[in-house]
């Protein structure tokens, strides 16, 4: 691999330069090259870092040429969306109100994991403001764009995360998910996308949103690179109360198995009625090469997603009030209505969904004492224009940015884990969740590995933009 190229993975850029078949110099080099020629069209950088990469690279190289051991991941580039804390860099969270912040004094956990694991970090990536967003528009530093078709959408709010591995930008990057996040720019672009079990990786050293709902996870073009990052990540944090005590328990090691004996149903009730046709097909699809035939229905899904929304409004109004009071032009129009709505929804109203939280919970739970992996559409649709404001969904229209998530709010709202899969198919990517029990992170990646080797889910370097850069 002496010409790195934009469809090298994680795994085999890392095998080269830990064999001295390339350099993370090199490597390094030839990612930042594609960002420069990519982002005037795609917009999915909103920093690159490329003199602490550049110096990143030389010392993995210094180490391979001193016999020592670089890591799993020497010389894979990666950028994370810019909630993280990244060391002498404001932490943006989308907004430009934070674009008045004093820099990081260091990096977030996860990115100083990624790099003990020899990954090398080249910038942060645009998001929607404050995460309040499924769409990848931001009315301060522009939208990201769909490399697939830069007229279309990334879904966000990881809106640049996912630009940038699909088009082979990076090999890897990091998102957040706290109502679809990761799994609805995961669909519309194309690639793997894994929220873990919330509370499963730390969450220290990232802008929240809802303390609630909040998970942050990996995409990347194929599953074992998905499972790489994952593993690199993992680990408990003492300063974390909500990854406090959970041990690290790899994955990368059970994707060769097979699934035999995995019961794997397929969701109907709101996930059916909520897919739209490219979606149900995709479905189709998955649960045929599964040999899934059990149907399983969560009878109160719409209510989980009114209850999530409920705290997601409420928790972000309280948590941006005093901006809101000091700098309320300062916010995009949209989410700054939004955000003042929450903060005006009575605590009984929260009170309520919290405890019909733990009712659904339960209710899954038992759903799930008959499957051990569930399927259903990720996202209604495949990526929408850029511009657009409205969707047909169930025979009624209504705004795109609100109902994007409405496949994958149920699901995070109690905390499960989920891969979202690229299911192959002509035309625009769209994705399927699988679906597991809390903490059973190694068996919906193993599932979705199978469908990987199947043929029935992957995710090749996306190249439509190419053709509106010439």
């Amino acid at each position: 691999m002496s010409d790195p190229s934009a469809a090298a993975g994680a795994a085999e850029t890392a095998a080269a330069v830990r064999r001295g078949a390339t350099t993370a110099l090199s490597v390094v080099d030839a990612s930042l090259a594609r960002i420069a020629e990519a982002q005037p069209i795609l917009n999915a950088f909103t920093a690159v870092t490329a003199e602490r990469a550049r110096a990143r690279a030389a010392t993995i190289d210094r180490m391979v040429a001193e016999g020592r051991d670089p890591g799993p991941l020497a010389g894979v580039p990666f950028a994370v969306k810019n909630l993280f804390d990244i060391a002498g860099l404001a932490t943006l969270a989308g907004a430009r109100i934070e674009a008045d912040s004093p820099p990081s004094s260091a990096d977030s956990p996860l990115i100083a994991r990624l790099e003990a694991a020899g990954a090398v970090l080249v910038g942060a990536l645009g998001m929607g403001e404050y995460a309040y967003d499924f769409t990848g528009r931001n009315a301060h530093y522009g939208p990201t764009r769909n490399p697939h078709d830069p007229a279309r959408m990334t879904g966000g709010s990881s809106g640049g995360s996912g630009g940038a591995v699909a088009a082979g930008l990076v090999p890897l990057a990091l998102g957040s998910d706290t109502n679809g996040s990761i799994r609805v720019p995961s669909s519309l672009c194309g690639i793997f996308g894994l929220k873990p079990t919330f509370g499963r990786l730390t969450r220290r050293g990232s802008f929240p949103f809802v303390a609630a709902f909040d998970h942050l996870g990996p995409f990347a073009r194929s599953v074992a690179d998905l499972a790489a990052a994952y593993d690199a990540m993992q680990g408990p944090d003492a300063d974390d109360p909500s990854c406090a005590g959970r041990p690290a328990e790899p994955t990368s090691a059970a994707l060769s198995g097979d699934i035999d004996g995995l019961r794997i149903g397929v969701l109907d009730g709101h996930f059916e009625t909520f897919a739209g046709p490219e979606a149900r097909d995709a479905v189709d699809r998955v649960a045929t090469a599964l040999g899934a035939v059990r149907r399983v229905t969560l009878a109160e899904a719409g209510r989980a997603r009114a209850a999530a929304y409920v705290i997601t409004a409420a928790e972000g109004g309280a948590l941006h009030l005093d901006r809101l009071r000091r700098r309320a032009d300062d916010f995009d129009p949209e989410t700054r209505d939004r955000l003042t709505a929450g903060a005006l929804i009575p605590s009984a109203w929260v009170t309520a969904a919290q405890r019909f939280r733990g009712v659904f919970r339960r209710q899954v739970a038992d759903a799930m004492g008959k499957v051990d992996v569930l399927v259903a559409a990720a996202t209604p649709c495949t990526a929408p224009g850029v511009d657009q404001q409205t969707m047909e969904l169930a025979g009624a229209v209504v705004p795109v940015r609100a109902n994007l998530g409405v496949l994958t709010q149920p699901i995070s709202f109690i905390g499960l884990p989920v891969v979202a899969v690229p299911v192959v198919r002509a035309g625009l990517p769209i994705g399927v969740q699988i679906i597991g029990r809390p903490w059973q992170e190694a068996a919906i990646l193993r599932v979705a590995a199978t469908l990987e080797r199947m043929g029935v889910a992957g995710a090749p370097v996306a190249s439509g933009w190419r053709a509106a850069a010439s």
